[in-house]
This record gives structure tokens, C-alpha cells and sequence, in this order.
């Protein structure tokens, strides 16, 4: 097998977390940049990624770039890669495209040319062309336009690396799940100590903490990725990477790993998502208001993703129940190291608790903010 260079994707903020979770795992030429992080290595390597990595989004592998600022330029620099490798008539195809700060504006488009380049190199091949399929394709091409620089890469995840395959209810604006996973890591949580997220929702940030402390991949759940589908998969040698997975799964939690919402009908599917996930009979949920939290004895991390409004008039209303949240730190919460994820800073000083640490994250298009607080 050839050592190739691939990139895996994550949202803005999440970078060196994602950096480190690549070098745990002990690939190579492992460089953090912006939206993602490069490394290198086989193509097991990049099984490996898509299988562990918690806070990704996809894992891509680049296969050219070059200058690029006009359709015909971006046509024949797609059109000279050797297509055949990567596929033939009978499989189908989808094209991605991100596109930033570049002559050309429309990505829908840039897809567009791009497919036709790489239709017409097959056609002149085999004298006939594969079909698209943008919803389950076989190949997944992404193309990525900065600055008038075209890199042409293939999606090794084929769905994205955040749809584990366990969350099928979904509430109002739930966190993404490689999100959700991002923040435990940054709160430092290493499963030895409690771990409580006091108004768990669909029960998202505890499910993905259970699956880290278990030591369970959060891509085991999954399907397919989009390489079980290429030329020369070796199904055995993949076979080998799931079993060795599986054997270094934890049977029972180092430390309670507990949830409680308000809503009835937010728990009742965050007990349907941790069955789905495998964790049910490892993590404690149970519906609690807020002002009735009694934590396990500390130390330990607790997290808070309370709603932040979106209108003037929620903003207003939300500010009693940040002021509760500070208060129950205050009072409930001592020896813990408690962490508020909000997209509200207007809110956030309704805590009124001064904040040891801020994290800028992206919530979808949403600037965040994760707070720190040290309860002694």
C-alpha cells in the first residue's frame, strides 16, 4: 500500500482538538490548518480516522490542486486526473463543492463542471459513463475553491462523520455529534471523575462522553464509509481493524456519567438514542429542573448547553434561568469544573460567575462560546 496524504475536516475552533485526537491514534505529518487537519499515512490510516475520530466531519483525500479561475481551467484540471483508478461505467457519482474568495462564485456550478470532466474522461475510456447519485453514490468527489486554488479530493467517509447512526429523534436545534464530543474534549473529562450535562436534551453531549470513557469507536454504529465501496477494498484487512476495535471496548464506566432535562419528551428520546447507542445500561438519565440538580460528590466536569434565543424577546425571558444556573453552581456544584456552552455572552453574564477560560466556537453558522468556571 502507498502512503498517501489526506485531510479531515471539523468545524471552526475544533481544529487542535481534532489535531490531537490524530495523534493519538499515531498517524503521520499530522498539520493543523484552517477547517481541518492534514496527515498522512496508508490507506488503512484513513479507515482507522473515519472509524475513531469523534470530532471530524469527513476524512478527505486530496488528489491534485492547482490555479484556477475559470470553468475551462478548473474542466481540463480535472479532466487530466486518471479517473479510471478511482472508477468505472457501473458506479455512481456525487460532487461536492466548497467554494471562498474566488473568481468563481457558484458552487453549484463549479459541481456541475466538474462532473462533466470527469463523465467525459470515462466515456472516452469505456465509451460510456457512470450515472450521479448525489443521496448514496458510490464515489464521493469533494472540490474545494480558496483564492483561486482548486484541490480535488475524494470522500473517504461518504456520509458525514457526524451522523454516528444512533440519533434518530431530533429535537429543536440539537448539536451535532462531533460537536457534542469536541466539547467534552475541551472540558478535559478523562472518564476518571463524574460526568453531568444538566440539561441534556436528546442527550447528545452524554452519549458521545459514555462512548469516549467505554473506549467505543463512534464510528462502529455506522453503516458504510465511503471507501467499503472503492476499487480493491479489502474487506478482511478491515474486518481486522473493527475486531481489534472491539476488543479494547470497557464492559463498565470508570465513573457515573449522568443526564437530566426538564422535558419529559427530550429524555424520553435521550433513553432511545443511548439504547440505540449501546450505552443505555452505562449512563444514569432521568428528568430534573435545574434548580433540583445534586450532582454526585465532586470532583468532577459538569456541562450546561442551555438555550440561547434567537429573538429579542426569548433573550429576555432566558435571563432568570442563567441567573438559576449560577446560582446552582454556586451552591450544588462545589469541586466541579463546570462548563457553559452558549451562543449568548449577553446571556452569559447572567451566571454572574467570572469565567477561568473562553473557547470561540461555531455552532452551525452561530459564534459560541465555551466558559470555563472552577466551583472550589
Amino acid at each position: 500500500m502507498s502512503v498517501q496524504n489526506f485531510f479531515a475536516t471539523t468545524a471552526k475552533g475544533v481544529e487542535e482538538v481534532l489535531a490531537a485526537e490524530l495523534e493519538r491514534l499515531g498517524v503521520d505529518g499530522v498539520a493543523v490548518e484552517s477547517g481541518g487537519v492534514r496527515f498522512r499515512g496508508e490507506m488503512e490510516a484513513a479507515w482507522r480516522a473515519n472509524l475513531w475520530l469523534r470530532t471530524a466531519s469527513r476524512v478527505l483525500m486530496p488528489l491534485c490542486e492547482f490555479p484556477c479561475q475559470t470553468p475551462e481551467e478548473l474542466y481540463r484540471g480535472v479532466r487530466a486526473l486518471q479517473w479510471e483508478q478511482f472508477l468505472t461505467p457501473a458506479m455512481t457519482l456525487a460532487v461536492d463543492c466548497n467554494l471562498r474568495d474566488s473568481a468563481m462564485t457558484h458552487s453549484g456550478f463549479v459541481a456541475l463542471k466538474t462532473k462533466d470532466a470527469i463523465v467525459d474522461a470515462l466515456r472516452d475510456r469505456f465509451g460510456t459513463r457512470p450515472n450521479v447519485d448525489t443521496k448514496d453514490p458510490d464515489l464521493r468527489v469533494n472540490v474545494r475553491l480558496f483564492r483561486d486554488r482548486c484541490t480535488v479530493s475524494l470522500d473517504t467517509s461518504g456520509t458525514p462523520l457526524d451522523r454516528r447512526g444512533y440519533r434518530l429523534e431530533r429535537h429543536e436545534a440539537p448539536l451535532k455529534e462531533n460537536l457534542a464530543a469536541a466539547l467534552v474534549e475541551l472540558s478535559g473529562w478523562d472518564g476518571s471523575v463524574p460526568f453531568v450535562d444538566a440539561m441534556c436534551g436528546t442527550g447528545t453531549i452524554v452519549i458521545e462522553a459514555a462512548l469516549k470513557a467505554l473506549r467505543i469507536p463512534p464510528g462502529l454504529s455506522r453503516g458504510d464509509f465511503g471507501f467499503q465501496r472503492w476499487h480493491g477494498f479489502d474487506r478482511g484487512a478491515w474486518e481486522k481493524v473493527l475486531s481489534e476495535a472491539r476488543g479494547g471496548i470497557l464492559s463498565s464506566l470508570p465513573a457515573p456519567v449522568h443526564g437530566s432535562d426538564i422535558s419529559h419528551s427530550a429524555i424520553a428520546m435521550a433513553n432511545e438514542n443511548a439504547r440505540r447507542a449501546g450505552v443505555i445500561e452505562r449512563v444514569a438519565l432521568g428528568r430534573c429542573a435545574i434548580s433540583e440538580l445534586a450532582p454526585p460528590p465532586g470532583p468532577g466536569v459538569l456541562i450546561i448547553n442551555p438555550p440561547y434565543g434567537k429573538r429579542l424577546g426569548e433573550v429576555e425571558a432566558l435571563k432568570p434561568l442563567y441567573k438559576e444556573i449560577g446560582d446552582v453552581l454556586k451552591q450544588r456544584c462545589k469541586g466541579y469544573t463546570a462548563w457553559l456552552f452558549t451562543g449568548n455572552l449577553e446571556l452569559a453574564k447572567s451566571v454572574g460567575l467570572k469565567a477561568t477560560r473562553r473557547i470561540v466556537l461555531y455552532n452551525g453558522p452561530i459564534e459560541c462560546r465555551l466558559l470555563k468556571y472552577e466551583m472550589y
